[in-house]
């Protein structure tokens, strides 16, 4: 498993009530750790497009780790 932090950066709703798009960012250097993760994973983008308006609601502006792992 890899770990990865990433910051919400951008939220966006759709018009038709339905969810919207979640894009992430990696974070930057402004602690110990997250000059770690910088270290390694200096940049990138995830962007989620969310149907599911319960789920989308799930996420706000902030930090969230990240775990990568490969399906067996």
């Amino acid at each position: 498993m890899v770990r990865a932090k990433f910051n919400v950066a951008e939220i966006t709703r759709y018009g038709n009530g339905g969810g919207g798009k979640i894009t992430l960012y990696p974070v930057i250097g402004n602690s110990i750790e997250n000059k770690e993760f910088w270290k390694y994973t200096p940049s990138g983008k995830i962007e989620l497009h969310i149907d599911n308006p319960h789920a989308f609601e799930e996420f706000d502006f902030g930090e969230y780790y990240i775990d990568f792992k490969r399906v067996e």
